[in-house]
């Protein structure tokens, strides 16, 4: 899997933080934007977090280009409705010799690794057969697997972004999509810290577990720690 922070909104940070202050004064926008001091943006962002008032946060917008992950995330992934997705095409983009993605349960089994293959084997086969008697590959694809690899450009505001680390970095989230919420969460975090102070599980950043009987544990442990302390 590859993530790698594109582009995102100059100064994030300061963008929402002046949003936020337009809301009470009387000035406007660019000069709350010259006049605030670092000092200034870091409380306010504080403030807004603490509040739960992000609706400031949707004027940050980052965007991720994601490579080496299944069709299993991306369906996933776009039930984040509150986002801009591009995906390759399966329709346009030939999948002759396509990747797949190995689940760590099936590569910890070398004999469920050998029949996955054996079936990737079989997939590819028939994928190229299609093609060669004719088949569009806009047609020949539905022999594909949720395996196949694929690309995907995803631009989420920070609002959103704050939502998809909390279901998606729980222990609870199937493992390939918390595996891009994490690496989502670093890199955000390296541009805007302040934005993301507390993206991350509901059991780690308010000290609540939405899952009830599903839960992971997790939240126990760390009500634990806090005691030992």
């Amino acid at each position: 899997m590859k993530v790698k922070l594109l582009k995102y909104t100059p100064e994030p940070e300061r963008a929402v933080a002046m949003s936020a202050r337009l809301c009470y004064s009387a000035a406007g926008a660019a000069e709350l934007e010259q006049s605030m001091s670092e000092a200034q943006v870091g409380n306010l962002l504080k403030k807004l977090s603490d509040m739960g008032h992000l609706s400031t946060f949707e004027h940050a917008s980052f965007t991720f280009a994601i490579e080496g992950v299944s069709r299993v995330l991306t369906h996933q992934l776009v039930r984040h409705r509150i986002a801009s997705y591009s995906q390759q095409s399966q329709r346009y983009v030939a999948e002759h010799g396509f990747e797949y993605i190995i689940p760590p349960s099936i590569a910890a089994r070398p004999e469920a690794k050998a029949k996955l293959a054996a079936l990737m084997g079989e997939v590819q086969k028939t994928y190229d057969e299609m093609v060669k008697l004719g088949v569009h590959q806009e047609d020949a694809r539905y022999v594909l697997a949720n395996a196949t690899e694929t690309k995907i450009v995803v631009t989420m505001n920070a609002r959103s972004l704050l939502h998809f680390f909390e279901k998606r970095c729980c222990q609870r989230a199937q493992w390939e999509i918390r595996d891009l919420a994490n690496a989502m969460l670093a890199e955000v975090q390296a541009v805007a810290p302040r934005l993301f102070v507390k993206a991350g599980p509901a059991c780690v950043t308010s000290g609540y577990c939405p899952e009830g009987a599903m839960s992971c544990g997790r939240l126990a442990g760390i009500e634990a720690n806090k005691e030992k302390i």
